[in-house]
Parts: C-alpha cells; sequence; structure tokens
C-alpha cells in the first residue's frame, strides 16, 4: 500500500518542471513547449529559445539543488536520529555561504564564485571532522563540532558585510545569501549534475544501511555494521550534496528538513522510500518556488524568503500531526 502511494511522488517533478516552462512573462502554450522539446523545426525561434536556453536550464538546476538538499537532509535525519536535523546542521551550509561573500568582496567573477564556496563548505566540513576525531568522533561530538563551526562562518559572514560597501557590495552578498537562481543555464546544470549523480547515486544505492545506522550504535555494531565508517562515508556524501546546492543557488532553509518529513508521511520510516521519495518532493518542491519566484512580481523574489514562508506553516502543520499520533515519529 505504502508503495503504491509512493508512485505519484515520481510523476511530481515531471509535472513542476512541465509547469515551469509553461509559466512566465512570455507566454507559451503546451503546444510550443512539446514542440521546442522534441520538434525544434515546428515552433519559431524565439519560442525554443525561452524553452531551451532559458527555462528548461533554470528548471533543471532547481529541480538538482531540491533534490540535493532533501536527500542530504533525510540522509542526516536518519544518521543522526533526530528529526530536526537539516542540512546545515555540519556547518557546511554557512562555509559556503562565507566563501561566496568573500568571494564577492574581493571582486571575483562570478563564474569562480560557486568553486570558491564549494570549497569552503568542504572546508567547513574538515574543521567539524577534525574537531570531531580529536575529541572522540561521538555522534553527539560531530554534531557539537557542526553547530560550533557553523556559528564561527556565520560571525565571519557578518564581518564581510560590515566590510563591504553598503552601496554596492553589500547588496550584492546580501540577496546571494537569501538564495537564487537568476541567471542559471547549462553551465550550471553541468556543475550540479556530476556531484548529484556521485554522491547521491552513492547514498541512494546505500541507503538500505541507513536503517542500520539509525539504530543505536551498539545495536547496530551486533549487526556487523561499522557505524563509524559508514556514517562517515554518507556524512560526506550528503555534505558534499549541501555544499554543490549552495555554491550554486544560495542559502535554501527547510528544504532538507520538510521533505523528509513529508516523504516519512507518504512512505513510512523505512530509509529505503524515504530517500528516493524525499528526493523526488524535494527536486519538484524547488522547482515550483523557483517558479513562484520569478512569476510573483517584476523583480525576483528570492529563494530562501519563499522556502521560509511556505516552509514554516508546512512544519507547523507536520509537527501538529506528530502531536496528534501520540508523538511517534513516523
Amino acid at each position: 500500500m505504502r508503495t503504491a502511494r509512493a508512485w505519484p511522488l515520481f510523476l511530481f517533478p515531471l509535472g513542476a518542471v512541465l509547469l515551469y516552462l509553461l509559466l512566465g512573462r512570455y507566454p507559451l502554450g503546451l503546444r510550443e513547449v512539446m514542440g521546442a522539446l522534441f520538434l525544434p523545426g515546428g515552433v519559431d525561434p524565439l519560442s525554443r529559445g525561452v524553452v531551451l536556453a532559458v527555462r528548461l536550464p533554470r528548471a533543471l538546476a532547481a529541480a538538482l539543488v531540491g533534490a540535493d538538499l532533501a536527500l542530504a537532509g533525510a540522509i542526516f535525519q536518519g544518521i543522526f536520529r533526530n528529526p530536526l536535523v537539516d542540512s546545515r546542521i555540519l556547518g557546511v551550509s554557512s562555509g559556503a555561504a562565507f566563501g561566496a561573500a568573500v568571494a564577492i568582496l574581493l571582486g571575483v567573477p562570478w563564474h569562480y564564485i560557486d568553486g570558491i564556496s564549494f570549497a569552503f563548505g568542504i572546508l567547513a566540513l574538515g574543521l567539524v571532522v577534525a574537531i570531531a576525531r580529536r575529541f572522540g568522533n561521538s555522534l553527539l561530538v560531530l554534531v557539537i563540532s557542526g553547530i560550533l563551526v557553523g556559528s564561527l562562518f556565520s560571525a565571519l559572514i557578518g564581518v564581510v558585510k560590515y566590510l563591504a560597501d553598503p552601496m554596492d557590495v553589500l547588496p550584492e552578498i546580501t540577496y546571494w545569501l537569501l538564495g537564487s537562481l537568476a541567471g542559471a543555464g547549462w553551465e550550471d546544470v553541468w556543475k550540479l549534475l556530476p556531484v548529484s549523480i556521485v554522491a547521491g547515486g552513492l547514498l541512494l544505492l546505500l541507503r538500505w544501511k541507513v536503517n542500520l545506522l539509525s539504530l543505536d550504535e551498539r545495536e547496530a555494531a551486533s549487526l556487523g555494521v561499522d557505524v563509524k565508517k559508514w556514517r562517515t562515508g554518507m556524512v560526506l556524501a550528503g555534505t558534499m550534496l549541501v555544499a554543490s546546492a549552495v555554491s550554486q543557488a544560495g542559502t535554501i532553509g527547510w528544504i532538507g528538513l520538510i521533505t523528509p518529513h513529508a516523504a516519512r508521511s507518504v512512505v513510512g520510516p523505512d530509509h529505503t522510500r524515504v530517500l528516493p521519495a524525499s528526493l523526488a518532493l524535494g527536486s519538484g518542491f524547488m522547482v515550483i518556488i523557483d517558479a513562484l519566484s520569478r512569476s510573483l512580481m517584476e523583480s525576483q523574489i528570492p529563494l530562501g524568503i519563499l522556502t521560509g514562508i511556505v516552509g514554516v506553516p508546512a512544519f507547523l502543520f507536520l509537527f501538529m500531526r506528530y502531536l496528534a499520533r501520540g508523538g511517534g515519529w513516523r
């Protein structure tokens, strides 16, 4: 029954992308969109350019960002055995955001900013892992290390914003930190795709191990699982997904927190189903959010604002449902 209910979830991203291609200031009908996708000679060059060069790459970039954040959030919630954990728990989002803020402050060309952001996200993870290993490498130490490193980079972002020119650079940094996919093209898709395929594919292939890692450490070890090795590997893969997404789209909250809860409400607690369902929901949800971002107003609304507006009521609904069921995490 759960499996039958899960199938529509995987059609959700496809429907969201199709809707994305239809929406915009330049009106396009379903026939024009389908013609641009499958019969390039059957539509006028302007419509074909709007679909293939502008809307499609941005829709795919949004889908990849949403899938990365949702999958990472589901992994972290399972591994840390905490339904309130999301992709920001290890300080990677703050590290990647700091890297981008420094790059903008120094006037680095835009096509290098995502690489610098990704490098600082990985640096943040390296600091967290180094601290955790120094003080025992337990789950609690890892989480506390992530919170501390994230707070440090958040403070450093404040320093960068203080030093930035308030008339020019500061608004640019602030807008980037709020999240945006404005101007995303095929080059951004190709940057996101390798990490999504390698790290995301690895996590999906090994998703059955998350069920074991979500058990008590001693219980998991008694079943022959090398808890530290598998947890470290999955945390690294999830972190790469987060760093890749943040480097392309800025800091976007709530996706990694809400979508795993929504997935569990449909497919149950088994992570072999939760992970792919979270990926599908996060992907489609991010595409719809970005469609709203560029369609609701003349100027594009930052993604972080929209995800917060939608995410808070959604989380409240899920939390109230959680309480109504007697506090059982489904």
